[in-house]
């Protein structure tokens, strides 16, 4: 089993259900960990899950606003898993950094990790 990581991406967008997140938009962070199986050794980028195209994927589906965090992750994973359905599993979460919410410091947050037959 191998594991594609991407950490740390960080994407300024407009989700949220409060009016000002629709308006004034935020900075979100994304961790994704991608689990697939393969029998023969890697020599190439056809035979692995290629970073740049689980990037893509997420910046696209970051530029369509939700309302919830939850949503937006059941539809990046459900992305990712239709550009190549060798994967396993898939682990993401979603830190909204700063939200709109008096007297609060810090970030909130999701994680969804779903499995594949």
């Amino acid at each position: 089993m191998y594991t594609i990581h991407l950490n740390k991406l960080i994407f300024y967008a407009y989700h949220g259900v409060h009016t000002e997140e629709a308006i004034i938009g935020g900075e979100f962070e994304v961790n994704i960990a991608i689990d697939f199986f393969s029998d023969n050794d890697i020599l190439s980028l056809d035979e692995t899950i290629n970073y740049v195209d689980i990037f893509d994927l997420v910046k696209n589906r970051f530029s369509i606003p939700e309302k919830l965090l939850e949503t937006l992750a059941q539809n990046i994973i459900e992305d990712i898993y239709k550009a190549d359905n060798r994967i396993k599993t898939i682990n993401i979460s979603i830190q909204k950094l700063n939200p709109p919410i008096v007297n609060f410091t810090g970030s909130v947050g999701i994680s969804y990790l779903k499995s594949f037959a």
